[in-house]
């Protein structure tokens, strides 16, 4: 079977990128998408991988500013020419399933999520980008109207959808109305080896965007001056968290692997605030043997065990976070790490290949 890959773009590597990556591993094959950054793809499988890119390549900054080219993505991803494949795999969580397909190839979608900004976030997506009133924040609701239409057509053309997690299965049916079979990512967790002798720091690692409420472990910390912080990670809040850090926090800026690797080998808990469809970072946390404290919301809640490799705590705020972390102060001694990292190792990337194979190859075999 000739197998074509479609990924939403491939500006920087991060979670979504390396459930491609094992796709391609898997099946090794053309990509499709409406962008690529060369330089962020050196010394990964994708440098010698032949991709093909949309329009979008070529205008202006497309490789930093493409998300502002969003009302040209459906009518980008439809114009790749797809005919000559058997089978299209899509890791979408944007437009990537969108692509044309014919009545006669199978097109299965690995979806990380419905798009986020035209679903459940759109009003914070919106109150984020100051988006709430003027002339600006109306054509962007127009536009996020006929996104939210085309995202919903888009998805018809799936044959079968797997899903990041229970969590997304559920907003898969809720939006599409579609069923969804779920297949965890794959967490490279042997890249990651268990530490027992933890130190008396705490760790934080993300991008830095709003929805990640990075913000707001570096409020509560901020409020906790006995408490040492570390922040890993880029993005455009550097400077708004920069400004918010007091003494006892230590910001990294972007870390590479094995620094990344240190401080959650070392970290006596790993702090996660966003609402993540499955969240790959926590799991990486925890096949160190570093417990996770996450915000009782979204795919952590398939991850994180409670009381067992983590704790939660309830709201996306700076009191609720600092009472978690002097609850977890009061029984971190009951957490043991070998425990914890056995729990990662079922988030395996061999576990993820075996389950992948085994559905796109019944799915296939069931159309032929």
């Amino acid at each position: 079977m000739k197998v074509a890959l479609v990924h939403d773009w491939l500006p920087i590597l991060g979670g979504a990128e390396k459930v491609l990556e094992s796709i391609y591993e898997l099946y090794p094959s053309d990509i499709y998408t409406l962008l690529k950054n060369d330089d962020a793809l050196k010394g990964s499988v994708f440098e010698s991988a032949k991709i093909y890119t949309s329009f979008i390549q070529n205008l202006p900054f497309s490789k930093t500013k493409y998300r502002s080219y969003l009302p040209f993505f459906p009518f980008a991803i439809e114009q790749f020419d797809l005919s000559a494949y058997d089978l299209i795999i899509s890791s979408s969580y944007a437009v990537a399933k969108g692509v044309n397909v014919n009545p006669d190839q199978i097109h299965i979608c690995y979806c990380h999520s419905p798009m986020r900004y035209a679903w459940d976030m759109y009003f914070e997506y919106l109150k984020d980008a100051n988006l709430e009133k003027g002339l600006k924040a109306l054509f962007a609701k127009i536009v996020l109207h006929y996104i939210r239409i085309w995202d919903y057509a888009s998805a018809q053309r799936v044959d079968h959808f797997v899903a990041n997690s229970f969590n997304v299965a559920k907003r898969i049916k809720k939006y599409y109305g579609k069923q969804s079979t779920v297949i965890y990512p794959p967490v490279d967790v042997e890249k990651f080896e268990l530490c027992e002798q933890k130190e008396d720091f705490y760790l934080t690692a993300s991008r830095l965007v709003p929805y990640k409420k990075i913000d707001l472990i570096v409020e509560a910390f901020s409020n906790m001056p006995e408490k040492k912080l570390i922040v890993c990670g880029d993005g455009p809040q550097l400077e708004l968290i920069k400004k918010k850090a007091t003494n006892n926090i230590e910001i990294v800026g972007y870390a590479k692997f094995d620094t990344l690797k240190h401080y959650m080998q070392k970290a006596k808990a790993f702090v996660f605030a966003a609402k993540e469809d499955f969240g790959i970072v926590p799991v990486e946390a925890m096949s160190c043997g570093t417990p996770v404290i996450a915000y009782k919301n979204g795919g952590v809640l398939e991850t994180v065990v409670d009381n067992v490799t983590g704790m939660f705590f309830e709201e996306q705020s700076v009191s609720s976070i600092i009472k978690a972390i002097v609850a977890f102060e009061s029984k971190k001694d009951n957490f043991d790490p070998t425990i914890i990292r056995k729990h990662a190792l079922n988030f395996s990337k061999e576990r993820f290949k075996e389950q992948f194979r085994a559905f796109v190859e019944e799915k296939y075999n069931a159309k032929n």
